[in-house]
């Protein structure tokens, strides 16, 4: 009995075609869907960044919860769940504490008067907040917000040439504190 070969390279063909089809399904798939999730990403955080006059950047990065929710009076927070992330290009000084150039994690302590920011050597924002991990505390200056914010927004001005402030608004407060490049 003869057997027909000939129809053999034809089903590899046909068979290759439809891999290759199913790689560019899957391709296009996986390219859409990490798009989505980029841009999702985005969406749930925010970024914030100052710009020294020698060129040097100053960098936070946070997650702007809605102001609905209530603070931990005297607590430690972490907005969202998660540290709010500093990277910085030139060493600082936050009250009279010096940070060399790097990343860092920062935390919050509202109360009812004042304000404490809390740098950590951390630097995973899930992990929970440890105290042995703190690198400076700074006492931050509060006011009331003329306008509520309707979430959490960290954003930095540069009040000089070495010099930025971190704002930090939520609901009707409005807390801050000064770094300086060394």
């Amino acid at each position: 009995m003869k057997q027909n070969h000939s129809k053999v390279p034809q089903r590899i063909g046909d068979l290759s075609r439809v891999a290759a089809l199913l790689l560019a399904a899957c391709l296009t798939v996986a390219f859409f869907a990490s798009s989505a999730s980029a841009q999702i990403e985005e969406r749930q955080s925010g970024t914030t960044t100052c710009t020294l006059d020698n060129g040097k950047q100053v960098s936070a990065r946070y997650i702007p919860v809605e102001a609905t929710s209530n603070l931990p009076q005297d607590k430690v927070w972490a907005p969202g769940g998660a540290a709010i992330t500093l990277f910085t290009e030139s060493s600082l000084t936050i009250g009279n504490q010096s940070l060399a150039v790097g990343a860092y994690t920062m935390y919050l302590v509202p109360g009812k008067k004042d304000w404490t920011l809390i740098v950590s050597k951390n630097v995973d924002v899930d992990r929970q907040y440890d105290r042995q991990h703190d690198l400076a505390r700074a006492s931050m200056t509060i006011a009331k917000l003329k306008h509520k914010a309707p979430e959490l927004r960290v954003t930095f001005g540069h009040i000089a040439p070495t010099k930025c402030e971190l704002n930090v608004d939520f609901g009707s407060t409005k807390a801050w504190v000064e770094f300086s490049a060394l």
